[in-house]
């Protein structure tokens, strides 16, 4: 899963100085460092604490959103983690942040896939395709091909599960989804 913005990358110096604002920004790095070193659910507890200390920077904000995002999605729980990659989504478009809204569609794809909404997770991916050619971003397009020959794959393997057929026979929509995943991925 790709980061809409990492809060490693952020700074006291984009935070108003005031103590819940370092408060948000403290507890997110906390959260960070938690998660990286595979803890996330204490990671999570941290990321809700920065939310509770509140900030008025948005790209922390948009962080600790993407940072939940993918703690919740390792944690298994792909209702939250859409939640919270929806919430990320939603702050990157408001403040203009193309590459932002990029990663946050690509995460919020990945979610989608894993849940079995492959068409819902194919408009998400694509659009990352799209902002990611749009800014010349060739590793986040890379990125975005990826994600969506695993989707056409996942949902295509999903169809020839569903259809029990025998091994080798496989429906036009199976074929058709593969080959998807094979154009993506080339």
């Amino acid at each position: 899963m790709s980061l809409s913005a990492s809060a490693e990358n952020l700074t006291f110096e984009t935070q108003d100085y005031d103590g819940s604002s370092n408060m948000c920004l403290e507890l997110a790095l906390e959260g960070e460092r938690l998660c990286k070193a595979g803890d996330c659910r204490a990671g999570v507890a941290f990321f809700q604490a920065a939310i509770q200390a509140g900030t008025d920077d948005l790209r922390t904000l948009s962080a600790i959103y993407s940072q939940l995002g993918n703690a919740y999605f390792y944690l298994g729980d792909y209702g939250k983690a859409m939640q919270y990659h929806k919430h990320d989504l939603t702050l990157a478009r408001t403040m203009g942040d193309k590459l932002g809204e990029a990663k946050s569609s690509g995460n919020l794809g990945n979610t989608l896939k894993v849940m079995g909404r492959f068409d819902e997770a194919v408009v998400c991916c694509k659009r990352h395709l799209e902002l990611s050619r749009e800014l010349g971003d060739r590793l986040s397009e890379g990125r975005a091909l990826y994600n969506l020959g695993n989707v056409f794959h996942a949902k295509g393997k999903h169809i020839g599960r569903v259809g029990h057929k025998d091994p080798g026979d496989f429906s036009d929509d199976v074929k058709g989804c593969l080959q998807q995943a094979v154009t993506y991925y080339e």
